[in-house]
């Protein structure tokens, strides 16, 4: 009898255990369903991307992509599994958009897959200008992530191919090599680069665009004064160039007057620096970026203190302006000062005696993902220092320290700021 209630009891057990495992397959099957069902949504919208022709529509679709980031690294997911059938389900638009989309979430290993994807599809369509524009973008992202080695073997690769005669490939054969160079010169080989650059130099002497690149080649190697040096000669050379309309021989001015500055900023020269920037204002007197950096330098080095806080004070002004106008093109999160302006202010108060009111402003840049940057935690650090808040001073110059990058300029702050933090630290346990 005790048997048999026994094997009654086994018996109800296991059929309950079978009705859990049903309802669990159930489900089971259900989520597969329901996976299956996203995955055809998805794909249903990659294929879509087929039918987008034009520039606006394209640039509608990629922001769309970029706003949306979880579910265009879902479409991405599905995309590259795509990418592999034959016939090949996307066509030329589809995939450019797809680089494009990956390279803006840093998906930088898909955006190259759908680079060569796209490079490969305008080959076999005979469209040289489609090969060069996918290869020119990823030549760009690689060089924008850093990734200076993928550059340039992409840069070889380029250069090899044989294109028509006066079309796309061999036009702009001659961008790609510049951009190999300076690959070459950004992983530390600035000698051969030079040497590169000399003989481009040599092959074409009236093309100033060389002498700009050895401008930046030399940078890299850390040689400013001859750096600012062939900037000069570049720029005479320009003025002096009968081929280029007004207006391009301004634009390129402009350009090397900009790169210039920043060079005898980090020679210490500023007056030198202050001098390219008025003549920047004097063209463009409303530019946010010009306003800004003269009145930064200024205070940096706390000269014309009362001008600075007027030319920081007008670049936010004239952001916001820009703003305004492009505002149904931006993301509401984009409506924002700009973190540097913001911590340029936050600065000239600072030199001028005013620690209470710089201090929400520098807390205002520092929120921004674009503010998370060791100069302007140090400058937060020294305004709660001058307050009397040494625990927030410490916070922010660890937090700084941590964010600090491997160039030289932000590596001499580092080695500043260890020497702040150390001294408020002994401070603070006296």
């Amino acid at each position: 009898m005790g048997t048999r209630r026994l094997g009654s009891r086994h018996s109800m057990i296991l059929a309950a255990l079978w009705l859990l495992l049903a309802g669990g397959l159930a489900a089971a099957a259900e989520e597969v369903a329901e996976g299956k069902s996203d995955e055809a949504a998805l794909r249903k919208r990659l294929l879509d991307l087929n039918d987008i022709t034009g520039a606006d529509p394209m640039r509608g679709r990629l922001k769309e992509m970029i706003d949306d980031t979880a579910t265009t690294k879902k479409l991405l997911g599905v995309a590259v599994k795509m990418s592999k059938e034959k016939p090949q389900p996307l066509n030329r638009n589809a995939t450019y958009l797809l680089a494009l989309a990956a390279e803006s979430i840093k998906d930088v290993d898909t955006s190259a897959a759908f680079y060569r994807l796209n490079a490969t599809q305008a080959m076999r369509l005979y469209s040289e200008r489609g090969m060069a524009t996918a290869y020119v973008g990823l030549i760009q992202m690689y060089h924008d992530n850093k990734r200076f080695t993928d550059s340039e073997k992409v840069c070889k690769e380029f250069l090899d191919i044989e294109g028509e005669e006066d079309d796309a490939v061999e036009r702009i054969k001659p961008l790609v090599m510049r951009r190999m160079i300076l690959a070459i010169a950004k992983q530390g080989s600035v000698e051969r680069a030079l040497k590169m650059v000399e003989d481009q130099i040599k092959n074409d002497s009236r093309n100033w665009l060389h002498r700009a690149l050895k401008a930046q080649v030399l940078r890299e190697a850390d040689k400013l004064d001859e750096a600012a040096k062939t900037y000069l000669d570049v720029i005479d050379r320009v003025k002096k160039d009968s081929r280029l309309d007004k207006s391009d021989q301004n634009d390129s001015i402009d350009e090397y007057r900009y790169l210039l500055s920043s060079i005898y900023i980090d020679l210490g020269q500023v007056d030198k620096a202050a001098e390219q920037l008025k003549q920047l204002l004097e063209r463009e007197p409303n530019n946010p970026t010009y306003n800004n950096d003269l009145g930064f330098i200024w205070a940096d080095h706390g000269t014309n203190l009362e001008e600075a806080e007027k030319l920081i004070r007008k670049a936010l002004d004239e952001e916001r302006k820009l703003r305004k106008k492009l505002a149904s093109a931006l993301r509401p999160e984009d409506d924002k000062d700009n973190a540097a302006y913001l911590d340029s202010l936050g600065w000239v108060l600072f030199k001028r005696g005013k620690a209470k009111e710089a201090k929400p402003h520098l807390l205002q840049a520092v929120k921004d993902k674009e503010g998370q940057h060791l100069e302007i935690l140090d400058h937060l650090a020294d305004v709660h220092m001058a307050l009397g808040e040494k625990a927030e001073a410490i916070a922010a110059w660890k937090k700084g320290l941590s964010l600090a990058r491997d160039n030289k300029r932000e590596q001499k702050r580092k080695a500043e700021v260890e020497k702040k933090l150390k001294a408020a630290e002994e401070k603070k346990d006296e």
